[in-house]
């Protein structure tokens, strides 16, 4: 089983569907005089699942371009995770085609368009990338949906951890990834400690670039250090020698650059061709967590950090399947290792969705049909707590924020043993260990 995935071109005649009308479709009437008992109340909305047919979820990442190794990984967890799960009460689960959120605005509002046209879909599973969720997420969400991302990182779709809204927040979107608030707290605290004094940081003007970089431009002033400036990229711009020269010339001990490939490539190599650099610390994060970036000759030496992908034996508690399996099998069938770092969370994220659906449905006394509770979805979701998924233990705050939260940085030291670096760890931490 394959999703189909759905190019840009054919987006944008399906975003045509007027979504009023889907919005203000009646919810699905009950009879009978008894209902099974199940989580939500109505408010946001029926969902009738009739005999033969089947309950619409939907999958939405990055699978076409540069990015779209982040896609690839995530695309076949989430089929393992609906093979794994079978029907729920009776009715089995179609996936649709796959939307590809491009890694960008436009391509989030277009898919979250497509989906909600659709109409009875009942939740979505995505986006890879911030910027696509900012965008699809108050298009899904106010139309009674829910979004559970394995790969969104941005703080502004959640919360500052300290129990205050993010700008992008809106309540039916929650991930299993990490809060980057966590991410640029690792990296400051681990630079500080290594006797770095002063830094500079580049985004590329994007919710996960922007949001992280500042993330860590602040902790690292917190803890004691000199930010010598924050520059902003274009991802499109293969020359970045005028950046990096400003760069330069502020004369920073490290750069801490949390953009996506092939851009970081691009500075890399054009950073090892002046000065300035030749002895400057170089840390990254997740987004270049790629063999791409890795295979590169002068990434050597730079320290990356992303979610602990070190699973163990954790097992998922809803399906029974364990890490080691879960990997073998994606070895198996794609003949190889995972190209992306999110593809036990794309499987943790499928599975929630799927028990929220069962949780929040029942089966219709008099004809048999399913309905399922789009407040019922929520409800679970919002009151998951102590989870045993492939990621590890996953707890939903009040912003949605589920995942397990470790961070650890890599030091990558060998572009020819992509594979020593995702082992090598020298630095990891949770959001509670101080």
């Amino acid at each position: 089983m394959r999703i189909r995935p759905v190019d840009a071109r054919t987006m944008s005649r399906l975003v045509a569907v007027p979504l009023l009308l889907v919005l203000l479709v009646a919810p699905a009437c009950t009879t009978g005089d008894e209902v099974e008992p199940h989580l939500g109340d109505g408010s946001l909305g029926l969902i009738e699942v009739l005999n033969g047919r089947q309950i619409q979820i939907r999958a939405f990442y990055t699978n076409g371009g540069d990015l779209s190794l982040f896609g690839n990984s995530a695309e076949m967890a989430i089929v393992f995770a609906v093979e794994d799960y079978g029907p729920i009460k009776g009715r089995g689960v179609n996936l649709g085609a796959a939307l590809d959120d491009t890694c960008t605005a436009e391509g989030g509002l277009a898919g979250a368009q497509v989906i909600v046209a659709q109409g009875d879909v009942a939740g979505v599973i995505g986006t890879n990338c911030s910027i696509a969720a900012a965008e699809a997420s108050p298009l899904l969400t106010r139309a009674g949906m829910v979004l559970v991302s394995p790969g969104n990182t941005a703080p502004s779709l959640t919360s500052d951890l300290a129990g205050n809204e993010g700008a992008s927040h809106f309540p039916g979107y929650y991930r299993t990834a990490h809060n980057d608030l966590i991410q640029g707290e690792s990296v400051a605290h681990f630079l500080y400690r290594q006797g770095v004094t002063t830094a500079a940081a580049v985004h590329d003007g994007g919710p996960y670039t922007l949001g992280l970089a500042t993330a860590f431009s602040d902790a690292f002033a917190e803890h004691g250090g000199t930010i010598t400036g924050i520059w902003e990229v274009d991802r499109e711009d293969e020359d970045l020698v005028p950046v990096l020269t400003e760069i330069a010339a502020g004369e920073p001990e490290a750069l801490f650059f949390p953009i996506f490939w092939p851009t970081g490539g691009h500075l890399v190599e054009q950073a090892a061709e002046i000065p300035g650099f030749s002895d400057m610390v170089f840390a990254t994060a997740d987004g270049l967590l790629n063999d791409s970036f890795l295979s590169l000759p002068q990434s050597e030496g730079t320290y990356v950090s992303g979610p602990d992908s070190r699973f163990g034996d954790n097992t998922n508690q809803t399906t029974g399947q364990s890490a080691p399996r879960l990997r073998a099998r994606y070895e198996e069938t794609a003949e190889g290792s995972p190209t992306g770092t999110y593809w036990g969370h794309a499987y943790d994220a499928t599975v929630l969705l799927l028990d929220a659906i069962s949780a929040a449905s029942y089966v219709r006394s008099d004809d048999g049909a399913l309905v399922i509770d789009r407040a019922g979805i929520r409800e679970y979701l919002d009151n998951l707590s102590g989870f045993q998924g492939v990621t590890g233990i996953l707890s939903c705050d009040e912003f949605g924020d589920c995942g397990a939260s470790r961070v650890v940085i890599h030091e990558h030291l060998d572009s020819t043993d992509i594979e020593a670096t995702r082992q090598s760890v020298i630095y990891e931490v949770g959001p509670d260990d101080g």
